[in-house]
């Protein structure tokens, strides 16, 4: 999202099935009925965005997957796509280029107008249309023309294949929106949302959202709540402070890493009568290299900090253990996953080759090398694990490291422009495929700005695995992807997050809102009425 907000699970045996013919299991036509008692939550992440043609963040998705619906839906503790909005959806060719969707009979949006294949066309026609620069018109730039030809039915037809478009769809970017009261070729501003999902936004300001159940939603979904509030907080102190205090049933996403960490290890005392959840997450943080910088742009220079790095002593000491490291360009619990850069390189500093490799490029004396970073783009550890980073360089006496902080702007500018020779970026996944975690770095218009490109991945292994509808086939090709970039290094994999929330006694359910799918189910979480 955008990701490159770059700050992020198994993929099941059944992804195959799924992607070549979801049909509709696990549905339910009942209207949602929202139980017990509502629930406040905070976060330091802020709603970018309420309109879905805008919105590619963090906070604006937790709104899209919780007011609007979408042809399909990741179920809870699932990487699977399943019916949402649809009754059924498939492939109707072997080249997963024609994609159809039936929906669901009697859907309706939450002011009462049917929700019918105008909708959906409308919705997809207008996110490209439009084509907003901070929204997820570049997630369908495979998308050629969608049909309607009946109020039910649904026909996507793409200009390559692309099996993992049914992910795509499933995800924040393919909210349906209602035609009639959405503009065809601008963005809503009035900071409302029409949507048929699970809830409706009641209010939206910048202290707070508010949200109700919207009795007319027809899906999965059983809500276990009678409704959300959502409250912005400018730091993690005053998070940290409404979480414990009562303030808020639940904290999530920008708690300090040191507060997890202390709460989670603390007694039940200690912790203020809270909770600390644990959840699988596909977030992943690289650094990056800038192949035309006269420095970074060494493969020697690239080999030497590769065996220098020293990923567990950073995730300690900086992330207290909150991340695990990273050692490949797809993470754990991604098919194809592997491990080249421990393989290679090893999970400890080895001055020794990382000195052999500056000499057989025929560098002498120490790297003069600058790291950047940005404080307020990829969380509050970005600054310090960049730091670390340089640490262990120089403790070689290899390099001379420094690190150069400046604000997102600025950070931006200079990655685009390759004025930086090496900086850090993360990735949360819109989906969780292997494809989310090369494509946008190695594909063709690739976010990385790195001038790097290997003719083996972007020419054959990305269209050859886009191709192929059983996920699980395309492991092999994967593993190659992921050799190459281990010998190339035009990345280094550094950490691999976890999702954490932090929630008072009497609160249930957020194990089933923390997965790498990605989706904060607001109607799995409950409390009781001594919560």
């Amino acid at each position: 999202m955008k990701r490159d907000q770059w700050l992020a699970a198994p993929i099941r045996a059944g992804l195959a099935t799924a992607l070549l013919a979801v049909a509709g299991c696990g549905t339910d036509n009942s209207p949602a009925a929202g139980h017990g008692e509502p629930v406040v939550m905070g976060m330091t992440d802020k709603v970018v965005a309420t309109d879905p043609a805008a919105g590619y963040d963090p906070g604006s998705w937790l709104l899209f997957n919780n007011v609007f619906q979408s042809l399909l839906s990741f179920p809870k503790g699932s990487t699977t796509p399943e019916p949402e909005a649809a009754e059924s959806c498939g492939f109707t060719d072997t080249a997963s280029r024609v994609y159809r969707c039936t929906l669901k009979d009697g859907l309706t949006f939450s002011n009462g107008d049917k929700l019918t294949s105008q909708d959906v066309k409308f919705s997809f026609d207008r996110t490209r249309r439009i084509k907003d620069k901070n929204g997820p018109a570049v997630m369908f730039s495979a998308l050629d023309g969608i049909d309607a030809p009946d109020a039910r039915t649904v026909v996507f037809r793409l200009k390559s294949p692309d099996a993992t478009f049914p992910m795509k769809i499933a995800s924040g970017a393919g909210s349906i929106v209602d035609h009639t009261v959405y503009p065809a070729d601008r963005l809503r501003t009035d900071g409302k949302a029409t949507g048929s999902g699970v809830y409706t936004l009641d209010s939206y300001g910048a202290q707070q959202a508010k949200f109700s159940v919207n009795p007319s939603y027809k899906g999965p979904a059983k809500v276990k709540n009678a409704g959300m509030t959502v409250k912005f907080f400018g730091g993690t102190d005053q998070l940290k402070k409404a979480v414990q205090s009562g303030g808020v049933d639940v904290a999530y996403r920008g708690l300090a890493m040191k507060d997890i960490a202390l709460l989670d290890h603390s007694s039940l005392q200690q912790q203020h009568g809270t909770q600390v959840v644990e959840g699988g997450s596909a977030e992943v943080m690289h650094l990056v290299f800038n192949l035309d910088d006269p420095v970074a742009g060494k493969l020697g220079v690239r080999k030497a900090i590769a065996y220098l790095l020293d990923r567990p002593t950073l995730v300690r000491d900086v992330y207290q253990r909150t991340a695990e490291p990273l050692y490949s360009v797809v993470p754990a619990g991604i098919t194809g996953h592997t491990t080249p850069f421990f393989d290679t390189y090893g999970d400890r500093p080895q001055p020794d080759k990382a000195a052999a490799a500056l000499r057989d490029a025929g560098i002498q004396g120490k790297v003069q090398l600058t790291l950047w970073a940005t404080p307020d783009r990829y969380g509050p550890g970005t600054v310090p694990a960049v730091r670390e980073i340089a640490q262990q360089l120089n403790a070689s006496k290899l390099f001379d490291a420094q690190v150069r902080s400046v604000p997102t702007q600025e950070y931006e500018q200079g990655t685009e422009s390759g004025r930086f020779g090496a900086y850090v970026k993360g990735w949360i996944p819109d989906y969780p495929d292997p494809d989310n975690f090369t494509q946008p770095f190695f594909g063709k218009d690739n976010v990385l700005d790195n001038h790097y490109n290997s003719p083996v991945i972007s020419g054959r292994l990305l269209p050859q695995t886009a191709d192929q509808p059983n996920r699980g086939a395309t492991k092999a090709a994967f593993r190659e992807l992921q050799d190459i970039v281990a010998r190339d290094l035009p990345v280094i994999p550094i950490w691999q997050g976890k999702q954490y929330a932090v929630a008072r006694q009497g609160v249930s359910g957020l194990e089933w809102t923390l997965d790498s799918s990605t989706v904060f189910r607001f109607w799995e979480i409950s409390k009781s009425a001594a919560g």
